[in-house]
């Protein structure tokens, strides 16, 4: 086997550890390379005739971080299980900086997470000025910590503040902010890099670490000053109030700074290596690597694609230029595909123009874009009322109203110019894709593609496949998804989809929890303490009022039930008689003033508040086992076939509970036994809506999750 790590040693004693794992693309921190480095050090530490050693990379990263594959083998493992695992690494690294021998970090291109602190652990860093080149300690956005002395090494190199921020955040910076903060010895040309670190080896007084010097004194902020307290307690109630509590991981990082800064490095990183035998086997981090990491990479690549010749695409047509065609059009233009916009008259498109260009000009008061590249998607862009404007695109995504026969008429318009063999797409959030493919001679060619509001900043789209969508189709589909810089989800059809059809469940039971007597900020309050982005009642209010109860009485007329009103409606439409529409005109369950939202005093009229008030608890599990029992409903109907499916879309989609990792990790983290038994208990005291269904009755039965 070809060892990851290699090395040679230079006639004026210098050698050279280079990683370039074989067959990759980049760098890990796996197991065999963790060996192969650590053999390698050891030997050469311990050879009299090398003065300093200079670590680097073969590849054009340095060492891109952890092997996450690895990580996800600890779920659920004991401490005494995975600290022999996981501590081979963190434990050479600290002999490796005690060890009398300056080390350099040469680092010629991006190190993140587990490579930045091997980086770390070095007595020197230098960094090459490469483009696009990034560093870091993103752990925490995967429900992670720094796990080889970062939590330790990193504030004792730069600060306290400045290492939280780093940690904390998780966001990458480049080598000039790397070496502005104290990180980097210099940042050089890649070129001149070994030269660099053969001259700090040359130059080096002290191989040994600063904190490991007589009269170390951590830079900034003394962590046992007055102004240090006070730091911690308020990024404390800060981390507290993002994250309601819900991810261990910053918590641990603050304790691992606050008490780690305190104590000499040997018992600093046994107080990190406490934290992270509690984190990393955890539930949280566990879901959130699978969800967020895995799943979304597998879904960026289309790993789901069928097998189909390529389509190649540089017009896109959009049928529509509100505030999803707007998005659709920016993204596309974003990524080199000109974009023909369709309105129905021309005063609506040069308005939607106006409009989306006036949003980029925020973009760049934001510094999120420049004049630049803002000329060059304006470029791209056409807004027109002209059908015939759609001659030559490769591909059509009509965004219009949500309406039936407002959609009809602009497909048939659209492809009396394009042709029915065109790739053509219906951003649609609930009315069936293969009755909209209807529309077309060519329902073969007709699929779903619903992106989410604002499109520029959401990242998910839900493609559906109709009843006759073929596989190339889906295909073409997913390939217009990359070059949108999607992150697709594959669907099959069925009233709602998945994502309209479980965020509905969701804030139909914050009405009926309202119904029912709870009182209002308890729905809401509870709802975001559980880990949703808003309670149900806000959100109904930001979709608007008077929307919501369209779309249930078209669902309620496809299901053969035209007229009939269910308990939510009978809510909406109390609301709506009162004038009170939403966030659209100031009044909905909350009054929108300038001082801000806030739940509107009436709602005590219209549904008095019951004697006895549920615990937290009970309106947690209503709010969100609602959205798991109906997930498993579209397994049952086969909307849906593969938990990483349903999560991803749950939680990019409707941002349910991010620190669950989705609503089938949801339901794996309490077991399908105890989570059928407390949604029988629901189902006999709050409705049959809570009924389970067939598919969470069989996994109940076998003891096995979604995952399972």
């Amino acid at each position: 086997m070809s060892k990851a790590v290699r090395f040679e040693v230079s006639d004026d004693g210098i050698a050279t550890v280079t990683w370039d794992a074989p067959d990759a693309k980049v760098n890990v921190l796996s197991g065999q390379a963790k060996a192969d480095f650590i053999a390698a050090m050891t030997g050469l530490l311990a050879d009299d005739a090398v003065r300093g050693i200079i670590v680097t990379s073969a590849k054009d990263t340095f060492i891109a971080g952890a092997d996450l594959t690895f990580i996800q083998s600890l779920r659920g493992k004991p401490a005494d299980e995975i600290a022999p695992l996981l501590s081979p690494l963190r434990d050479f690294l600290r002999k490796m900086e005690t060890a009398g021998k300056p080390v350099v970090a040469a680092l010629n291109g991006t190190a993140l997470g587990g490579g930045l602190e091997v980086a770390l652990a070095c007595r020197y860093r230098v960094a090459a000025d490469t483009p696009g080149a990034q560093f870091g300690l993103p752990e925490v956005t995967l429900g992670l910590l720094p796990g080889a002395g970062g939590t330790q090494r990193l504030p004792r190199l730069v600060g306290i503040k400045p290492a939280l921020e780093v940690m904390l955040k998780g966001k990458p910076f480049d080598a000039a902010a790397g070496k502005a903060m104290g990180l980097f010895s210099d940042v050089v040309p890649a070129d001149t890099l070994m030269d660099a670190a053969r001259a700090l080896i040359d130059g080096c007084d002290d191989p040994a670490q600063p904190w490991d010097q007589k009269g170390f004194v951590l830079p900034g902020m003394d962590v046992e000053s007055r102004e240090a307290q006070g730091f911690f307690q308020m990024e404390s109630a800060k981390q507290h109030a993002q994250t309601r509590g819900n991810f261990p991981a910053p918590i641990a990082i603050l304790s691992c700074v606050y008490e780690g800064c305190r104590a000499p490095m040997d018992v600093a990183l046994r107080i990190e290596f406490a934290n992270v035998l509690e984190v990393f086997p955890g539930a949280v981090a566990q879901n959130t690597v699978r969800t967020f990491f895995f799943s979304q990479n597998a879904a960026r690549k289309a790993d789901m694609r069928p097998d189909a010749p390529a389509l190649s695409i540089d017009k896109l047509g959009i049928l529509g230029g509100g505030t999803m065609g707007a998005g659709i059009a920016e993204v596309a233009a974003k990524g080199g595909i000109n974009a023909i916009v369709i309105e129905r008259d021309e005063d609506s498109a040069k308005a939607a123009f106006d409009r989306l260009k006036a949003g980029l000009e925020k973009n760049i008061a934001r510094g999120f874009l420049t004049e630049a590249k803002r000329d060059e998607m304006l470029a791209r862009m056409t807004f027109t009322s002209d059908f015939a404007a759609l001659k030559g695109v490769q591909a059509v995504i009509e965004a219009v109203f949500e309406d039936r026969d407002v959609k009809r008429e602009a497909t048939k318009k659209a492809l009396a110019v394009t042709g029915d063999d065109i790739l053509f797409g219906t951003n649609t959030s609930k009315i069936p894709i293969t009755q909209l493919a209807e529309n077309t001679t060519r329902p073969d060619r007709f699929i779903g593609m619903h992106f989410f509001s604002p499109v520029p900043r959401m990242p998910l789209l839900e493609i559906i496949r109709g009843a006759e969508t073929s596989d190339e189709t889906l295909a073409h589909a997913l390939d217009l998804s990359k070059l949108l810089k999607r992150v697709p989800i594959v669907v099959n059809d069925g009233p709602g989809f998945f994502t309209s059809r479980c965020v509905s469940t969701f804030v139909n039971e914050g009405m009926l929890l309202l119904r029912d007597g709870v009182k209002p900020a308890a729905i809401d309050n509870v709802s975001v303490m559980s880990g949703m982005p808003a309670g149900p009642l806000m959100l109904a209010d930001g979709i608007g009022l008077d929307l919501m109860l369209a779309v249930r009485k078209q669902e309620q007329a496809d299901r053969g039930l035209d007229g009939q009103m269910t308990p939510p409606m009978e809510v909406l439409s109390k609301l709506i008689e009162a004038g009170r529409l939403g966030r659209k005109n100031g009044k909905g369950f909350y009054e929108y003033t300038d001082e801000g939202p806030r739940l509107w005093s009436g709602l005590a009229e219209f549904w008095p508040l019951a004697d006895d008030q549920p615990d937290a608890g009970y309106i947690a599990r209503r709010l969100l086992h609602i959205q798991g029992i109906e997930a498993a409903r579209c397994f049952d109907e086969g909307v849906i076939d593969a938990p990483q499916t349903a999560d991803l879309g749950s939680v990019l989609g409707w941002s349910f509970a991010k620190h669950t990792g989705g609503v089938c990790s949801y339901v794996d983290m309490i077991g399908s036994r105890q989570f059928l038994a407390e949604c029988e208990e629901l189902a006999a005291s709050a409705g049959d809506r809570y009924a389970p269904p067939a598919y969470l009755r069989s996994m109940a039965a076998e003891n096995r999750g979604f995952y399972e």
